[in-house]
């Protein structure tokens, strides 16, 4: 749909004013208050100017970052060398990654050795029981270990990759209802002669790749043992016997380059603006309601905003990346966890499709379609984010948060069926559908807010406060003004989308 004239300039200029704006108050508030906030360090990048490292993962990722780097550097010449000089396929892959993996184990904490070595001991027939029980004591029973600090993170992912080799060892006894012909006629990775991500998923590996030693370095597998992204056991196996080819040496340079030049990103982001400072000190309380939609705008805890914002999304984007960026250099290519900006998703499908992809991916193959898929679609929703909410942690603050956003699903989707089966002829009718996506997209970006403010901050006893905020004399032009952002935002980015996907101007 085309923009009216003059609108692209209304657009262009709002959306330059607010950004001046929200960076000079930002500004002005870090240099204002940071005498007061917690997590605050001598920077290097800027003189004179203080860092903000009070995220403890960030910080924690930031600090380690020389030894990760030079214990993968090793690992990836070991395993690269030897692939090459005696030409190993999958079997012999497999126990050259365990070796790795498990010494990089040792290195991190050595009481998972324990662990994996008792997931293995069941014997090869009976994973899909062992990774029910696993995933039942690993919820109910959260390890307090300080020696192994995130180790329920790490354990977590563990049981998806058990699930994913049960399903798939399952799966692979039973025909294949993927369409492979369908699928290249739609796949530009796989018209080129290439094979894309989905088809090593979806395509069924040979039995002798269902092996104990494949599946452990699966478990392991240590580029992407931390955090992911998470790969199914088809792919992983499929690359073991024959490395990734979509990224050439050259690709994955490039890949390593832009990594850098977002790492410097972030670092001139927490040299000026101190936004999750604010928010672990709990300066955010004393600010104005304007103010803190401003530092809302980028760091988690504040009652106008949430945890998954600006700083948030560029810290995953860092971690996640550069995780990525060694598995493909050792020849496994995973889905990229944050392809697309958080300020470029209007709606909520868009928004988890693009948070945690491979999580997305994950749920989408071993449990959305085998609920029903699109056919039990208002149904299968409300199974799909129950399951997310447990698997981050059993808690009811985190339920509530999964079923308000099962909740605000269901207007969207059916608009979205609505808005399909409309077929719009008239200019007129084009401009009432623009429209109507636009305040849609507004209404939808704030009740993600809501609920991720519900289960990640204040907990649904915390909804009646949340209203009276927003309803106060000082709530209200904030709202209106966040309404408007939003509004416009939305309207820029169809038109962006519309501009590069589908030619549109």
């Amino acid at each position: 749909m085309k923009l009216l004239k003059g609108e692209v300039g209304f657009l262009i200029l709002y959306a330059a004013a607010f950004y001046a704006f929200i960076i000079h108050r930002s500004l002005q508030l870090s240099r204002d208050h940071h005498a007061k906030l917690f997590g605050l360090r001598p920077g290097w990048l800027i003189p004179h100017r203080l860092n903000d490292v009070s995220d403890a993962q960030w910080r924690n990722f930031r600090g380690n970052f020389p030894v990760l780097t030079g214990v993968f550097t090793m690992f990836t010449l070991i395993a690269n060398l030897l692939r090459t000089s005696f030409h190993l396929k999958a079997r012999g892959m497999s126990i050259i990654w365990i070796l790795i993996s498990f010494t990089y184990l040792a290195y991190l904490h050595g009481a998972c050795l324990e662990m994996g070595s008792q997931t293995a001991k069941t014997g090869s027939h009976n994973y899909q029981i062992q990774s029910t029980y696993f995933m039942i004591t690993a919820v109910w029973s959260r390890p307090t270990m300080p020696q192994i600090g995130a180790l329920w993170i790490r354990s977590r992912v563990f049981v998806l990759r058990m699930i994913s080799f049960g399903y798939d060892y399952h799966w692979a006894h039973r025909d294949s209802r993927f369409d492979h012909k369908k699928h290249i006629q739609h796949c530009n990775i796989c018209k080129s002669g290439k094979t894309c991500y989905h088809v090593l998923q979806e395509r069924g590996v040979q039995n002798d790749m269902y092996a104990l030693t494949t599946y452990l370095a699966y478990l392991v597998y240590a580029p992407l043992y931390l955090t992911g992204p998470i790969v199914s056991f088809n792919a992983f196996a499929s690359q073991l016997d024959v490395p990734q080819n979509n990224f050439s040496a050259k690709d994955i340079a490039w890949y390593g380059l832009r990594w850098v030049f977002s790492l410097l990103l972030m670092e001139l982001m927490t040299h000026l603006f101190y936004y999750n400072a604010f928010a672990i000190s709990g300066m955010w309380k004393e600010l104005y309601p304007m103010d803190v939609f401003i530092i809302g705008y980028g760091v988690r805890d504040d009652p106008y905003s949430i945890k998954v914002l600006i700083f948030m999304w560029l810290k995953f984007f860092l971690i996640w990346r550069y995780f990525r960026f060694w598995s493909l250099i050792c020849g496994i290519e995973v889905p990229e966890n944050m392809p697309r900006c958080i300020n470029n998703c209007y709606n909520l499908e868009t928004f988890w499709k693009n948070w945690h992809a491979s999580y997305n991916k994950w749920l989408v193959r071993y449990l959305y379609i085998p609920l029903g898929g699109t056919r039990r679609k208002l149904l299968n929703v409300w199974v799909v984010f129950t399951f997310v909410a447990i698997w981050h942690d059993l808690e009811w603050k985190l339920l509530s948060w999964a079923w308000l956003t099962c909740l605000f699903f269901i207007p969207e989707m059916i608009l979205k069926s609505a808005t399909n089966a409309f077929q719009v002829k008239s200019t007129h009718g084009e401009f009432v559908v623009r429209e109507l996506s636009a305040v849609a997209g507004a209404i939808t970006i704030t009740c993600l807010m809501v609920a991720n403010l519900v289960g990640f901050v204040i907990g649904p006893s915390g909804i009646s406060w949340l209203i009276s905020q927003f309803l106060k004399r000082e709530g209200l032009p904030v709202l209106a003004g966040m309404l408007l952002t939003f509004y416009v935002g939305t309207k820029v980015m169809s038109q962006l989308s519309a501009y590069f996907f589908n030619g549109e101007v």
